[in-house]
């Protein structure tokens, strides 16, 4: 193993920086992970832009973590071992002890670290990570496929779960890019008559190819209209996170419909009472989801077919690659690589993160 490792590290917000640091030894429930590949996320931008200057080491961002564990921590597991693949998502790892463990609501975990925001992530050559968040990577699937369902994968297929809708009902997804061009696909996949609802006609045929039965451009038409003239959605999945967008399509739903939120925002959500209580209507979010859950995305994944559509570039890019998709300059997922050539063959000397980095404004 290697004495230390390159990290892109958070420097000031906004700013990305190349940095070599310490491999550390995983602690008690930990393990240390080799990263083979991480997905860039909307939600990284949070993480990037809105980094505590004053936090030290730097954050390292990224969430949709996929690689092969290096070295094991104590009173870790038996079911995980040294060379198995594996990945971490989002959430970081319950602790098995708060109430909500207690009940089994893991993905609810009140002491839970949320990956690359409350402790480091993916966009390196090796991370730690809590045994109680990761999740066992299918060999169907590489590592740059399987990154995105981990987080982008996983949120839709639990959303559409959760959305009562049965096989044969009608099911929207608001929002067809990183998170929606997943839901399309798994919507098709489970039965549901899927229409797709963007804006412009330039998404209309990636829609389609993606498994939509029609796709509604609400810059054209009146979706919610058009959605009750198709004689309701049994659920809508929104992916997006402004509230007028979501609120404007609320009136397509069918009596007893569900609304699924994924788009998180501060915003507030204007709803009819009125809408809700006359058609038994109800409004739910839908958070991630637990490690055994993201393994059930990723087997039905593999069983399915279904793939989210990525663009790769070198971990040593990220700042580049964060700038695409933070621009909308990406068709669907953004994945950092790494080349794990480099870093098995690297004999760098142990040190603190060197005054040489490389920064990336």
């Amino acid at each position: 193993m290697t004495t230390t490792y390159r990290a892109m590290q958070v420097n000031r917000p906004g700013v990305l920086e190349l940095v070599e640091r310490v491999t550390p030894t995983p602690g008690i429930g930990q393990v240390l992970i080799e990263v083979e590949a991480c997905g860039i996320c909307g939600a990284d931008a949070g993480d990037i832009e809105g980094a505590d200057p004053t936090l030290q080491p730097a954050r390292v961002p990224g969430h949709e973590v996929v690689g092969r564990i290096a070295a094991l921590g104590e009173h870790v597991p038996s079911n995980w071992r040294v060379g198995q693949r594996v990945g971490i998502g989002r959430l970081g790892g319950h602790c098995n002890e708060c109430s909500q463990c207690r009940q089994g609501n893991f993905q609810l975990c009140q002491n839970q670290p949320f990956v690359g925001a409350s402790c480091d992530g993916g966009y390196a050559e090796m991370m730690i990570a809590r045994a109680s968040g990761l999740v066992s990577i299918p060999d169907e699937l590489n590592a740059e496929e399987a990154a995105p369902i981990l987080c982008a994968g996983i949120a839709t297929f639990n959303a559409l779960k959760k959305s009562g809708a049965q096989a044969g009902d009608t099911v929207a997804i608001l929002g067809i890019g990183g998170l929606g061009h997943m839901a399309v696909q798994y919507a098709r996949r489970m039965g549901f008559r899927v229409i797709a609802v963007g804006r412009g006609s330039d998404i209309e045929q990636d829609a389609m190819d993606l498994g939509a039965h029609a796709y509604i451009d609400a810059n054209e038409a009146d979706a919610a209209e058009t959605l009750r003239n198709m004689g309701g959605a049994h659920a809508i999945v929104t992916t997006i996170g402004v509230p007028a967008a979501v609120s404007a399509l609320m009136p397509g739903l069918a009596p007893q419909g569900r609304l699924i939120l994924l788009g998180a925002g501060k915003d507030p959500l204007p709803v009819s009472s009125g809408h809700l209580v006359v058609g038994e209507r109800s409004l739910l979010g839908s958070i991630t989801g637990t490690p055994y859950e993201n393994e059930k995305t990723l087997d039905f994944s593999v069983l399915a077919g279904v793939r989210p559509r990525i663009e790769v570039m070198p971990f040593e890019q990220a700042n580049e690659a964060y700038q695409r998709m933070k621009s909308g300059d990406v068709k669907f997922r953004m994945v950092l690589t790494v080349d794990r050539k480099r870093n098995s063959s690297s004999t760098s000397d142990a040190g603190s993160e060197q005054e040489k980095s490389a920064q990336y404004p």
